[in-house]
């Protein structure tokens, strides 16, 4: 599996993630979300460079001219809730893109063991198409291994093209053991080195999803 670390080297996307991380910024949810929304954004820019083009004509008020435009629309996938944000960006570059949504959640027993249930899967056929599945972050791996996995009953796709603000190396090393080389390639802001024994990367940004939406009830 190809790793882009879209945060080397350094541009103004890393003034984007510094503010997701900023904790006094983080207390504003717009302007939390809004950057997501940014960051989305140039990862659809990036990820627009590796698919496919035609030429077409396109009629001017003084002419026509040549134009390359995208051949198809990739098939848009998030993780409830928190990739929602991100989510939003990748779809205002691909904007006639059909997306697929998945609920999925983190349950932490007493005993510290951890499960991943997906509750509900809304999706369009994936058979030969390209998919861009997005998350705000990437702690342990286990959840989007597993949302991969439960897409794939949909259709197999050309390539997937995994995207996420920020991931914990052990989270990405649980990605290359468990998802193909050749067809998937993850795109990511950042990478931590250290997650805690509550699957919080270190230092990170805290819970995406309650910072975007307001603290959740705990189950």
């Amino acid at each position: 599996m190809k790793v882009n670390i879209i945060g080397k080297p350094d541009t103004l996307f890393n003034h984007f993630i510094a503010e997701l991380r900023d904790a006094e910024i983080q207390k504003d949810p717009f302007r939390f979300r809004y950057n997501f929304e940014r960051i989305g954004q140039i990862f659809a820019y990036e990820i627009s460079k590796t698919l496919s083009y035609e030429e077409k004509d396109v009629v001017t008020s003084l002419g026509t001219a040549l134009v390359p435009v995208l051949k198809r629309q990739p098939v848009l996938a998030t993780i409830l809730r928190a990739g929602l944000p991100l989510h939003n960006g990748i779809l205002s570059y691909f904007d006639q893109a059909p997306s697929g949504f998945i609920s999925a959640f983190r349950k932490t027993y007493k005993d510290g063991r951890q499960n991943i249930h997906i509750e509900y899967v809304s999706c369009p056929d994936l058979t030969d198409e390209i998919l861009i599945l997005s998350d705000a972050l990437i702690a342990t791996g286990l959840s989007m291994v597993l949302c991969y996995k439960e897409l794939l009953t949909h259709g197999q796709p050309l390539h997937t093209h995994i995207v996420t603000a920020m991931a914990s190396s052990e989270g990405i090393d649980h990605l290359k053991r468990h998802l193909p080389k050749s067809t998937v390639t993850l795109w990511v802001g950042a990478v931590d080195d250290e997650l805690t024994a509550q699957a919080f990367i270190v230092p990170g940004m805290g819970d995406a999803g309650d910072l975007a939406y307001g603290r959740k009830e705990e189950l």
